[in-house]
């Protein structure tokens, strides 16, 4: 796998695994992003984003404190009527940090989103188990199920060129919707940004049916 080289500049703090945990509110989507250990365990609140119900969703941001006073980074669609352009990642100075898109074509069978950086580096996304991704789409076409909830977890694994395992999401049973994120490090000790992984875990569960 092609791994960015090892930058002199300051790099953000690496997380090897997260959570992401959606709150639902009367007006208000709420995903939190923390910190766990390998046993799953909260270590605490990185960062969260706020979406309004109704609100325009190609657009969401990350801060780091209630007052929303600090952006920490964000996700905005490149253009708004043609979704299939993508979304860029950016850090709270708007400089980008990474993208991804939704690969249309290959989603019709099983999800599918490519993930890259700035760098050059990029992966590819799908739902782990390809059968649940087909029962998921016969759910969604018989109208009398398609407004419940869908029965079946789906999980995505991120992998490089070569098959090298770069972000992988885990749905877990929970009231709300709760998501695994695991950023296994590279042979080189590279891991991928916990920001662009974020980004792409909140966007798995806000923009999938998109």
């Amino acid at each position: 796998m092609t791994q960015p080289s090892p930058s002199s500049e300051p790099q953000p703090a690496g997380f090897a695994r997260l959570k992401v945990r959606q709150k639902l509110t009367l007006m208000v989507n709420r995903y939190e992003v923390l910190q766990t250990d390998e046993a799953g365990n909260d270590l605490g609140l990185i960062c969260f984003a706020e979406q309004k119900r109704m609100a325009f969703k190609e657009q969401v941001t990350f801060y780091t404190d209630a007052a929303k006073t600090h952006a920490l980074f964000g996700f905005k669609a490149r253009k708004v009527i043609d979704l299939g352009s993508g979304y860029d990642i950016v850090d709270g100075t708007g400089q980008p940090i990474g993208w991804f898109k939704k690969e249309f074509a290959a989603s019709l069978a099983r999800s599918t989103w490519r993930l890259g950086t700035p760098e050059g580096f990029e992966c590819v996304g799908q739902e782990r188990n390809a059968k649940v991704a087909v029962l998921r789409r016969i759910w969604d076409f018989i109208p009398l199920l398609n407004d419940l909830p869908v029965p079946w977890l789906f999980h995505f694994d991120f992998r490089a060129a070569d098959g090298s395992l770069v972000m992988s999401s885990t749905k877990k049973v929970a009231l709300k919707d709760v998501y695994f994120i695991d950023l296994p490090a590279q042979p080189n000790g590279w891991r991928l940004d916990w920001r662009v992984a974020s980004a792409m875990a909140v966007a798995l569960d806000a923009l999938q049916s998109r």
